[in-house]
């Protein structure tokens, strides 16, 4: 298979998929190394494909016109992150990212896409394997989330809920 029909192999499983594809396996089923396929992925998103690395894998996000994004400021310890996490995900809502506003570097985006209940078992279970620190450990918990949800009711519920456990940044 030539780097162009793999490239489009590659764009094809995204956008039937559904589900997040890693890139050691993308590389397996198609004989190539890991990356070669990171670099498949860099020719696509300069091509304008719109594909984002989650920690679950490679995906193309959805767009729904009529779901509503939100971008939240909060501020908490890193031992309340399953709390936060599942106060926004209880409601049906997505957490696309986390950012950072870094003095020196400016801006530090993490992606999430975390949407369901499951979806926060998983990244608690690897942040505590792998021992890693919060971004928000960076700027003393504070830390911004792009929230997307079906509505402004369910917006308002997270933001009501976050503000009554003390998380909500501006309080």
């Amino acid at each position: 298979m030539n780097s162009k029909d793999r490239r489009e192999c590659i764009l094809n499983k995204l956008i039937k998929g559904g589900e997040p594809q890693k890139g050691h396996i993308l590389a397996a089923e198609m004989g190539v190394t890991r990356q070669v396929i990171v670099k498949d992925i860099a020719i696509l998103r300069a091509e304008g494909k719109d594909i984002i690395a989650t920690p679950e894998g490679y995906i193309i996000p959805s767009r729904h016109v009529h779901k509503i994004k939100r971008t939240i400021a909060v501020c908490h310890k890193s031992e309340d992150i399953r709390e936060e996490l599942e106060a926004i995900v209880k409601y049906g809502a997505t957490i696309e990212d986390v950012i950072v506003e870094h003095p020196l570097y400016g801006e530090i985006k993490g992606m999430l896409m975390v949407k369901t209940m499951k979806d926060v078992q998983s990244f608690m279970d690897k942040f505590k394997k792998e021992k890693a620190q919060p971004l928000s450990g960076l700027t003393g918990g504070i830390h911004i989330h792009t929230i997307e949800a079906e509505s402004e009711e369910v917006i308002d519920n997270i933001l009501e809920e976050l503000k009554e456990k003390g998380f909500l940044a501006c309080d």
